[in-house]
């Protein structure tokens, strides 16, 4: 989006006077290493299970999903890494694009009676921010307290007359880490964006995912955005979840950390935490990542499922600017006889972006990695599926800017009912994508590398 692209060359030219204290990615293996060999542990809507009902639990969904390995491993590891509990007893839906996920999200604040904690990057003065605006308005007027996290690079480009309406409404408007220094009430953090897509209704629904608040996922007005002719009625491709029981607890909370570290104005008193009961079969963690972290869990979390996996990687994601980590990560995989797949944009809103994870391309192939570019539609898609059984859905893109400088959500969901339908996704958009012959690659014009080269260098920054 251009706010994202307007945002990230703000953030990069802020972040070159603080070159010299950059954060670091960890050191992965050792991580990995240290918190190993644990046993796995569950929660449902009434809290911690007991270890032999652990067992049971743990039985089941690996009977249930073919007796994978990677479900043992891999939530072991992440409750020792990520501390978020796993929980039973959650529906979630699998939303794709922006009509679809509207929708859902208006049904369920026209239905809110209590409160609505909206959380976004990006929340537009357009047909769909305006919809917004007013069903929150509506909400408040009726005594719904509605509170809203944006962040400031991400709002740039929104006037402030539409803040301005809400706050005038009743409702609570908070702005994360502002690009104004005076405005800042925590120390002026310019490069921590909030990049976060988190809606959560009365405490008892909840929505995450990529898609912001802005009429590009509904309206096919890509050009105006990219300010390519070309792409005048390209839809914007995207994918979010809906998410109902005990797990929303957990997401509420990552909300509410945020307004607090931010310090907002005392919230209203409301039932934010009421008591869930359970609303389906799936199991869900929730997981959030901040600069605050030693470390990025979601980063982390994914490094480790891909290095469990037996069978298949298959990644879907809008900007792809990697670390070395993340790429020693995928060849191995695919060293070991993994199918590792990624879903990549054939173009984007981010040139800069764009080029430099073309820049790997080369590397990957030679890895033994499928690349794949996703073709009739601006991807901008954060999603994984891994041996058909641990999937995950939210706003961390693959590369330096998710795992270190912002404030990230995603969630994990393990099973193999929800993974078909990841993995039916995956090859609905792997159909409409053009694979990357490595022959042919390694041809490309020399006005390409060139390009990669360029945004290569930047790709800290990125």
């Amino acid at each position: 989006m251009v706010t994202r692209t307007f945002g990230r060359a703000a953030a990069a030219a802020f972040s070159l006077l603080a070159a010299a204290g950059c954060a670091t990615l960890p050191d992965t293996d050792a991580l990995i290493e240290r918190h190993a060999g644990q046993a796995a542990r569950f929660e449902n809507a009434s809290g911690p299970l007991s270890a032999q009902r652990n067992a049971t639990v743990l039985a089941e969904l690996k009977r249930k999903s073919g007796d994978i390995d990677i479900l043992e491993k891999q939530i072991a590891l992440e409750q020792a890494i990520v501390g978020s509990p796993l929980i039973l007893g959650n529906k979630v839906t699998l939303l794709q694009d922006g009509a679809a996920t509207y929708a859902a999200m208006f049904a369920a604040i026209r239905a809110a009676r209590d409160h609505i904690n909206l959380e976004t990057y990006i929340i537009e003065d357009d047909e769909i921010g305006r919809q917004f605006a007013d069903l929150l308005l509506e909400r408040q007027g009726r005594g719904v307290q509605v509170n809203v996290i944006y962040d400031s690079v991400g709002g740039l480009r929104t006037p402030k007359a539409f803040f301005e309406r809400l706050t005038e409404g009743g409702i609570e408007v908070l702005e994360f880490n502002p690009v104004n220094p005076l405005a800042t009430k925590t120390p002026w953090l310019i490069n921590n964006r909030d990049h976060r897509k988190l809606i959560v209704v009365d405490g008892r629904t909840a929505f995450i995912g990529g898609i912001n608040i802005s009429s590009v996922y509904s309206s096919g007005s890509a050009a105006r955005r990219t300010g390519n002719p070309a792409d005048h009625n390209v839809a914007w491709r995207d994918t979010d979840l809906q998410l109902e029981g005990p797990v929303v607890g957990e997401l509420q909370k990552l909300f509410m950390a945020t307004w607090e570290k931010q310090r907002g104005k005392p919230l209203a008193a409301k039932n934010y935490f009421p008591a869930l009961k359970p609303q389906g079969s799936e199991i869900v963690r929730a997981i959030g990542s901040t600069p605050d972290d030693p470390y990025s869990l979601i980063y982390l979390t994914l490094i480790s499922a891909i290095g469990n996996a037996e069978k298949q990687v298959y990644l879907t994601n809008a900007y792809f600017v990697p670390d070395p980590q993340l790429l020693k990560s995928l060849t191995d995989a695919a060293g070991r006889g993994v199918d590792v797949r990624l879903i990549l944009p054939s173009h984007s809103d981010s040139a800069m972006v764009f080029h430099a994870g073309r820049s790997h391309y080369s590397g990957l192939l030679e890895g033994g990695v499928k690349l794949y570019e996703r073709l009739g539609a601006l991807l901008h898609s954060k999603t994984a599926v891994i041996d058909g059984v641990w999937s995950t859905v939210g706003s961390t893109n693959l590369d330096w800017r998710s795992f270190l400088d912002n404030d990230e959500i995603n969630a994990v969901v393990l099973g193999r009912e929800f993974g078909q339908k990841m993995s039916d996704m995956f090859a609905a958009d792997l159909a409409a994508s053009r694979g990357i012959d490595p022959e042919r690659w390694e041809r490309r014009p020399l006005s390409f590398r060139i390009k990669e080269w360029m945004a290569r260098v930047w790709e800290r920054l990125l």
